[in-house]
């Protein structure tokens, strides 16, 4: 009986495989990417963060915001960590309308990220935890306690999915990705080799500006993730030692009538 409905259930899943080829579904391909950030013990690289703000800056302000940071968080432990008068002169490029006057100045640390709207392009605050680059298998998403949500490896394989092919649909170009959810995405390649060049002298390839942007905008969606996971490791041994008090405590009350026989 179980023989029959393994292949039962084999058989309806190839069919279903049969079924997708032949409508021509298409499937996004999602590279994995080793950051420094991932697992318990993982925390972000203060100079890969300052290198995917430069990517950034530099490339995708151009019709992305960053509209919930703070430019004062750039100094932050755990993050980019500019120190303080970098980060005023960074701030100091870009403008913001003074909420006394109504007129525009000079931006402060205290002030945010523009929120571009100009092109139509989505804010990138929370990009990072807004998209999901696992998601078997068969979509049932059972991946991600694994792998996790696979938000930067997803920005990454979309940066470096380009296969140089092009469409017209709509009055439209289209650019063909195969890390899109269609296959083709209308925004053009944002990245060429030696488009950004760091002062570290770090590569400046596609892939590797890719990893670095991504890196970056999963700290502005998670800033306090090396927080988050101190104080997870502080809980858990406090949770612990609790444990342990509790059942010493537990054989001290008990010590004195365990064993003894009833009248």
């Amino acid at each position: 009986m179980l023989r029959k409905i393994a292949i039962t259930a084999m058989s309806v899943l190839s069919l279903m495989a049969g079924a997708a080829q032949a409508e021509g579904t298409f499937e996004p391909q999602t590279k994995d990417v080793a950051f420094s950030f991932e697992g318990p013990f993982g925390k972000f690289d203060e100079h890969q963060l300052q290198r995917g703000l430069q990517v950034y800056t530099e490339v995708c302000a151009a019709c992305h915001g960053l509209k919930f940071v703070a430019y004062r968080t750039l100094g932050d432990e755990g993050g980019p960590k500019l120190p303080e008068d970098q980060v005023a002169a960074y701030a100091a490029q870009y403008t913001a309308v003074d909420a006394d006057t109504g007129e525009e100045r000079p931006a402060k640390p205290s002030d945010y990220f523009a929120e571009n709207t100009s092109a139509g392009a989505p804010d990138l605050s929370l990009m990072a935890k807004a998209r999901a680059g696992y998601h078997g298998p068969w979509g049932t998403g059972l991946s991600q306690l694994f792998n996790g949500m696979g938000g930067p490896e997803h920005i990454v394989s979309i940066l470096t999915g380009y296969t140089g092919q092009t469409k017209e649909e709509a009055g439209s170009s289209f650019h063909e990705n195969t890390a899109f959810s269609t296959g083709w995405i209308k925004m053009p390649p944002p990245l060429t080799d030696g488009q950004v060049t760091f002062a570290d002298g770090s590569p400046n390839d596609v892939r590797h500006m890719a990893e670095d942007v991504a890196a970056f905008l999963m700290w502005t969606a998670e800033p306090h993730m090396m927080a988050r996971k101190m104080w997870a490791f502080v809980i858990v041994g406090m949770m612990g030692l609790f444990a342990v008090l509790l059942y010493l405590t537990n054989k001290r009350l008990w010590a004195p009538y365990k064993g003894r026989k009833q009248a």
